[in-house]
């Protein structure tokens, strides 16, 4: 029989929703936007979670081969630069969850997925093709794109990021939400920051209103470094990228310690973003309408203060692939119980990330009482076990 699952959009969530439905024996017509399949953005940091998944689809090798994987993270204070706590990764994270603590630039993950999908003969990546509309019949879904491309599937899978078309045409509700914070992100070579500045591990670093996370990325070579204040920019919000003045951030960082602001002053090109999210999701009526599933940043935009953006949305892919490799039922049912397996889990991180923004930037006694229970608690305090196991967990 004839099957064919339809996916709108070529990021990181798209591409591992391709591989996720190729391994559960359902061939895939990706639809990408661009006119080329690329990666904007910065560093990711991936869970063991999420990593496992990769391992999983036979990545692992390539993974390795581009990726850094820290043995520590570390939480520092901005203004003393006095450690706070410290959760060892590495070897730890390996045996207690099955997988490492990976950091990767995202457009070497979005390569290391393209890589393995293109010898795939039951996928198909249509590039320039922009889904303007949608009609859901009842063993199919019928796909219109703006060149006027008409493609047939069994299911849609809308993966389509933040400002998702698939989302609005299936749940037409409000946009995402802006958060009020900004997003500073660089690159650098290490070789090109002075020695005392250059670090394999994970690094946090909290002040009021504002915090600054740096960690390696291509092999350890490269630095990335992501600073984020409480502002918001003047321009459009669903513009990804907007070039910025280095001066901005260090004004923000004038109260921070000596080894903070010479770590932003070292760097001169930085790339800004306006945080959006959505609030955290109410129901798997918000993940699946019919044949139409949607995945990631589509269905549970999320702010990036777990660092679990692109992992909700491989372990969205992962659950699937799970669904649509099972016992066989109807698609609709397969999908619904996609969504009810995802939703809650989902919500969850979305909550958790927006109160660790909180407490990522308190001032006064909420920061007071943050900062001891994490020199009294530390490794305690930094693990979240119920995410790294898994969904199961």
């Amino acid at each position: 029989m004839s099957r064919k699952i339809l996916i709108a959009g070529g990021g990181i969530g798209g591409l591992a929703a391709a591989m996720a439905c190729s391994q559960a024996g359902w061939p895939v017509q990706l639809l990408e936007r661009a006119g080329a399949f690329t990666e904007v953005g910065a560093g990711i940091q991936m869970g063991p979670n999420v990593v496992r998944v990769l391992y999983g689809w036979g990545l692992g090798q390539e993974l390795s081969r581009v990726a850094a994987f820290p043995a520590v993270l570390r939480v520092r204070d901005a203004a003393s630069g006095a450690e706070l706590g410290r959760l060892r990764l590495g070897e730890r994270a390996r045996a207690l969850y099955g997988a490492p603590y990976a950091t990767i630039h995202r457009a070497d993950l979005h390569q290391v997925l393209l890589k393995a999908l293109r010898p795939r003969t039951d996928v198909q990546l249509l590039l320039d093709q922009w889904v303007e509309n949608l009609v859901q019949e009842p063993d199919a879904v019928r796909v219109q794109t703006l060149g006027g491309l008409e493609l047939q599937g069994d299911a849609l899978v809308g993966a389509d990021g933040l400002w998702s078309h698939v989302r609005q045409l299936v749940l037409g509700d409000a946009p995402p939400r802006v958060t009020g914070h900004l997003a500073y992100r660089a690159m650098v070579p290490q070789r090109d920051v002075p020695e005392r500045l250059r670090s394999q591990d994970v690094t946090v670093w909290l002040g009021p209103g504002l915090h600054v996370v740096q960690y390696p990325v291509r092999r350890g070579e490269w630095l990335n470094v992501v600073g984020i204040v409480e502002g918001r920019i003047n321009g459009n919000e669903e513009e990804w990228d907007h070039a910025t003045h280095a001066e901005d951030l260090r004004a923000a960082m004038a109260h921070t310690c000596a080894p903070l602001k010479d770590l932003v002053g070292a760097i001169d090109l930085w790339r800004l973003w306006a945080l959006c999210d959505r609030a955290p999701m109410r129901g798997a009526h918000e993940q699946v309408r019919g044949r139409v599933a949607l995945l990631g940043d589509a269905a549970h935009p999320m702010r990036p203060y777990m660092a679990q953006g692109a992992g909700m949305a491989i372990e969205d892919a992962a659950c699937l692939q799970q669904v649509l490799a099972g016992p066989e039922r109807p698609l609709e049912q397969r999908l619904q119980l996609y969504a009810q397996q995802r939703w809650q889990r989902n919500a969850r991180v979305q909550a958790r990330s927006i109160r660790n923004g909180e407490i990522f930037h308190a001032s006064g006694l909420v920061r007071w009482g943050r900062d001891l229970s994490m020199r009294l608690l530390g490794e305690r305090l930094l693990d979240v076990p119920w995410l790294y196991r898994g969904p199961t967990a």
